[in-house]
């Protein structure tokens, strides 16, 4: 009886501690985001100094043309650059899970590479690329770099969620007279649609998140937001870069939802039709 009390009293005392910890994760994370969104209604020009709430730093975002440029460059690239990704990566993680040949294994290695060498690296060596095939620098070229290296993760995502998916049911399918496009849509996509989604959205996150890709492949006229930021850092920190940063995080979290919810619509519809 004792004993089974103090084991009792043990796993109460290690949930709180790992609570505690939980909560202390969380707030090393979240701290610094928050102060970021605070100062961005500092009246101040000075980020370390607080001179009162003011919107003015928004204001001054909507009459900065150059700002706009970069934003809508930003989403450009990164709406392109999602949907080739999305459709190729799909395509080709549905192939290499459903058929066997020769160099499989090497391919399924080839795809990791993107996600393990260094961003700088392979910043360079797209640089070098279109150099040497005299491409010039500009949207088209950033938008083939955020294809190269997004299409490795829409790949594995969507690999895995075609781990746990029963090929027979396209056998299925196919025995009911169903064809190859149908049963793509009515069979297949219900049921790895969260894997797709999810690869999407990683896609577009990187996208839009991504600096020294395009620090190497951007070229006049095509600067992208982060390295309208980091421009804009040079001249020092203010509350207008809070500004921009606090945009960029709320459209970053609705997207989340958005992509969340469709996810979650995917897997009841796919729920739907294994019931039936």
């Amino acid at each position: 009886m004792a004993t089974a009390r103090s084991t009792n009293d043990l796993k109460f005392g290690q949930g709180k501690s790992l609570f505690a910890i939980t909560i202390l994760v969380l707030l090393f994370l979240h701290i610094p985001i928050l102060i970021l969104i605070f100062y961005s209604f500092n009246d101040s020009r000075f980020a370390s100094h607080w001179g009162g709430f003011s919107l003015k730093w928004y204001y001054k975002i909507i009459d900065d043309d150059s700002l706009w440029l970069a934003v809508r460059n930003t989403i450009q690239v990164a709406i392109v650059s999602t949907i080739i990704s999305t459709i190729l990566g799909t395509l080709a993680a549905i192939g290499l899970h459903k058929f066997n040949f020769k160099f499989k294994d090497f391919f399924l290695n080839i795809l990791y590479l993107p996600i393990i060498i260094p961003e700088v690296v392979m910043g360079l060596s797209m640089l070098i690329l279109f150099v040497l095939f005299a491409i010039p620098l500009g949207l088209m070229t950033v938008t083939i770099a955020h294809i190269t290296f997004s299409i490795s993760f829409v790949v594995l995502i969507v690999l895995a969620r075609l781990q746990s998916f029963d090929m027979t049911l396209e056998e299925a399918g196919a025995d009911l007279g169903a064809t190859q496009w149908q049963i793509f849509w009515k069979i297949t996509f219900p049921n790895i649609s969260s894997g797709i989604y999810a690869g999407a959205l990683l896609a577009l996150t990187l996208s839009i998140d991504d600096f020294l890709i395009s620090f190497f492949t951007t070229g006049p006229g095509s600067t992208t937001l982060p390295l309208k930021i980091y421009a804009m850092i040079k001249f020092g920190i203010t509350p207008e870069i809070n500004a921009v940063s606090t945009i960029l995080l709320i459209s970053t979290t609705l997207i989340l939802y958005f992509v969340g919810y469709f996810m979650n619509k995917g897997k009841k519809e796919g729920s739907a039709f294994l019931e039936i």
